[in-house]
Formats: C-alpha cells, structure tokens, sequence
C-alpha cells in the first residue's frame, strides 16, 4: 500500500526550504563510503523522492560526485550554512534523494531498509544499550565519560 506524506524541510540557517509529497515506506539508510563523508557520520538517511513532487525555495549550491561506477551526481546543499538538503542527477533530475536530517518530520520516517552494508561501521550493532543521555554535555553522565 502507499501512502503519501507531505513534508517540509530546510537547511540549517534557513536560506533554503522545501515541501514534498513522499512515500514513507521509501527511506533508506545508506553505508556508503561516500556518504559517509559526505554527511561526517556513520551513516547516511535518505527519502527518493520524484523530482516533480519536490518544490525548492532558496538556490542550492551543487557539487557533482562521480561515483566509482561513473555515474554523475549533484550534491545539492546550502551555500550559506552548509547544511546536505538532498542528491539527484545532475542533468534532468528524476529523483531527489532527500536528506532525512533537514525533513521537519525525520521522527515520523523510520527507515525501511539499509543499503551498502559491506561499508557499515562495525561498531553500529554495539550502539543498542548503551547509555543515551536527554541532552548534550551538560549531562552528569556524559561530564563523567569526557
């Protein structure tokens, strides 16, 4: 069954938003190398999404990846702040692969599926139980772990 979700996104300074019409089962985690370094983490989530179901505000900057395969992708992102908004073909976008970190509603849009698992960090399975603190460094707990 699909079901269709709108949502709303932006970069972290606000100079580029977004609104979308996607398909919630369609997130993916990806382990890749490169997104990887592309987002500083781990692991990368992302919604495909048709590019005509995408409307921007704002101008992205784009960056243009050849992957080992030698398939050309633009990188869009924030000139101002930086902020990874989304992946798409570089010539006649049809898909946009959206940054799941920049969507408002990211806590409504579990992944359904992982990608490039020969590239997962090894250490990601050991993650379940331990300690998760509210907030950041102000926590007792995580002044004591530094």
């Amino acid at each position: 069954m699909n079901t269709t979700l709108e949502v709303t996104g932006q970069c972290h300074c606000g100079a580029i938003s977004f609104t979308a019409l996607v398909d919630p089962s369609k997130v993916l985690v990806c382990h890749c190398a490169d997104c990887q370094q592309f987002s500083g983490a781990p692991f990368r989530a992302v919604l495909p999404t048709p590019a005509e179901q995408v409307q921007v505000s704002g101008q992205p900057r784009h960056y243009i990846k050849v992957a080992a395969s030698g398939n050309r992708r633009a990188q869009a992102f924030c000139p101002e702040c930086g902020t990874h908004l989304y992946g798409t073909e570089p010539d006649q976008p049809k898909t946009m692969n959206l940054r799941l970190g920049c969507v408002k509603e990211r806590a409504q849009l579990a992944p359904s599926v992982q990608i490039w698992g020969q590239s997962a960090m090894p250490w990601l399975a050991q993650m379940h139980g331990k300690p998760v603190h509210g907030q950041g460094l102000a926590s007792p707990l995580m002044t004591s772990a530094v």
